[in-house]
């Protein structure tokens, strides 16, 4: 194990400058009023250990064989973000949110972010779900960490390099890293509407600077 981590350090490590600022959100926007997307992928085994074995959510089974999950496709503003907003759109059925367990864990899941975030998309919730998968896809998630068979520490900033590494499209200002407890939490990607990659607003880029954060092994 400590031969994978020195070659992931040879591979990607690099130094990483974080920019920090001040969160606004505003709740009861109108729906379609925003300046990009947030397009977050949680590492689900942390994800886990942190909090979904409390919960005992299905999320966590061995048998679905997660690893980066669709936490959401956030509507932002250049400073905070809309947060359920008033829209004409009908709510999505049971059936529509089950259809995104796949990638986003559980449908409950889908359906809190068609509550929080797609309400204020200005799209339908269909369209919301299928512009959410679209932005997944479009993502090259490092395989190199599906490959590690126990739990390690390592720099946040080499997950970030991993997805550049993968990802010619992205470039440091439009990704960062968010760690929680002590794990790598997350991966944000900011993108335009049509789904380019674009810089991440002041309130977005906060870099997670641990030399030593939790990654666990796909279960």
């Amino acid at each position: 194990m400590r031969r994978m981590i020195r070659a992931l350090m040879a591979a990607f490590l690099t130094t990483v400058t974080a920019t920090h600022a001040t969160t606004a959100q505003a709740e009861g926007e109108r729906a379609g009023v925003f300046d990009y997307y947030v397009l977050a992928l949680s590492w689900s085994p942390n994800w886990c250990a942190v909090e979904g074995d409390a919960k005992g959510s299905d999320q966590c089974d061995p048998r679905h064989d997660h690893g980066w999950i669709l936490h959401g496709l956030w509507p932002q503003f250049h400073r905070g973000w809309p947060s359920y907003c008033r829209t004409p759109e009908a709510p999505p059925s049971r059936r529509q949110t089950a259809e995104m367990a796949d990638i986003m864990g559980t449908s409950g899941l889908a359906w809190h972010q068609w509550k929080k975030h797609g309400t204020c998309s200005g799209l339908s919730a269909n369209d919301y779900f299928a512009l959410s998968r679209q932005a997944y896809d479009q993502i090259n998630r490092p395989q190199i960490f599906r490959k590690l068979t126990q739990e390690i520490t390592l720099p946040a900033s080499l997950v970030e390099q991993a997805f550049l590494k993968e990802n010619e499209t992205l470039a440091p200002d439009t990704l960062t890293i968010t760690c929680r407890d002590g794990h790598i939490q997350e991966a944000r990607i900011c993108l335009s509407r049509d789904l380019r990659p674009v810089p991440c607003g002041r309130d977005v880029i906060k870099d997670c600077q641990m030399k030593n954060a939790v990654f666990a092994p796909i279960r």
